[in-house]
């Protein structure tokens, strides 16, 4: 059994293609998603100085002019009002003084120069005074009563909120990223765990023929082999992991031993994959690698390494592939380490992963064990 695992351990290592993949990829994505999205939060969002030209004397202006007020004055320091004519206001905008302009009338405008976040902004608030506003209107119109309590629920609607920290842990929006991107280098295993299918079937070179007849039994072959390239994927993204979180600085809150204990059963899936597609039937070579990618690609995708709340949309409208989705388990486990106190989740995604696993290697042992060859 040692002699095995000593041959799987070279021969793996000695792959330059599938150890690239495996181990040196999602370093240099990560290191790349980090220039880029990984430290947004620090961007410094200042008060939006913004322009209020007073025409006509309205109620609506007036409740317009109410509603900046209470938002100036609140904690939020979101916008910073100037009341100017609109000569000066126009100069102001031109020259970037201020970032929109504001026009009291019958109807509430709103002018910009540019299309950015803080233009972003001044549209919502100007939107949310709008859509209050109807709201207002047709309760005064269909239950008049109610007016009093409904102005008073929403003149306190900050009191309904109460803002609540997840087990003391500041959350970082960007973070899902590099939850999807571990999970797609656990997914990676299947490049090692293909180049290890390919030593089992003795149509494809005179090694492969060589182990083929030697008396030691294939499931001894094939445990050896998924247990030297477990052990050596495991390696590859325990060190992804530690190297976002402590040499870039990603926002890994939860317990570190819990987050390899996830990266090694997810390394387990992928490994379990490749050796899965590359045990499958009379494939080309080619086809096989292309079956590996889109599927390890696709559930990365749907677990959210491209498109931020991606697996949330997932979810919402097919609750189910996230629970089949290896990816998408992986990163919904570390969020319960990270996030959740849900260790009932935590578990439940553990067992559906290693459930996956056996099934894929159990799936490549019968395929490999019936195979016969005339050559042979």
């Amino acid at each position: 059994m040692l002699h095995l695992l000593k041959y799987r351990f070279k021969s793996s290592l000695r792959n330059g293609s599938s150890m690239f993949w495996a181990l040196l990829f999602p370093i240099i994505l990560g290191t790349l998603f980090y220039f880029t999205i990984g430290k947004m939060d620090e961007a410094d969002f200042s008060t939006i100085p913004v322009a209020v030209v007073v025409g006509e004397v309205s109620q609506e202006a007036d409740n317009f002019q109410h509603f900046l007020q209470e938002i100036e004055e609140s904690d939020s320091d979101i916008i910073q009002v100037q009341y100017m004519t609109e000569d000066v206001a126009a100069k102001a905008l031109e020259e970037k003084e201020v970032k929109g302009i504001f026009y009291t009338e019958d109807q509430i405008s709103l002018t910009v120069a540019a299309k950015g976040i803080e233009e972003s902004i001044l549209e919502s608030l100007l939107n949310s005074y709008v859509d209050s506003a109807k709201m207002m209107t047709q309760i005064g119109q269909i239950h008049p009563e109610g007016m009093n309590a409904a102005i008073s629920s929403m003149s306190n609607y900050q009191n309904l909120v109460q803002s609540v920290s997840l087990k003391g842990k500041t959350i970082d929006g960007n973070v899902q990223y590099f939850y999807a991107l571990i999970a797609m280098a656990c997914m990676y295993g299947c490049f090692l765990g293909f180049d290890a299918a390919l030593g089992l079937q003795a149509n494809l070179t005179p090694l492969a023929a060589r182990r083929c007849i030697t008396p030691t039994h294939k499931l001894k072959i094939i445990a050896s082999d998924m247990f030297g390239i477990f052990i050596i994927h495991f390696v590859n993204v325990s060190i992804l992991v530690l190297y976002l979180r402590f040499i870039l600085g990603i926002g890994f809150d939860g317990e570190m031993g819990k987050m390899l204990l996830v990266s090694g059963i997810g390394s387990m899936i992928g490994v379990s994959l490749g050796i899965l597609v590359g045990s499958a039937g009379r494939i080309t070579e080619n086809l096989k690698v292309g079956i590996m990618l889109g599927v390890s690609m696709t559930c990365s995708f749907l677990s959210g390494l491209m498109v931020g709340g991606m697996k949330d949309i997932v979810e919402k409208h097919a609750p189910l592939l996230n629970r089949v989705n290896p990816a998408a388990l992986i990163t919904d486990a570390f969020y319960c380490i990270n996030v959740y106190d849900n260790p009932g989740r935590f578990y439940r995604d553990l067992g559906t992963l290693a459930v996956l696993g056996i099934l894929m290697l159990a799936g490549a042992y019968l395929i490999v064990r019936k195979e016969c060859y005339e050559s042979v």
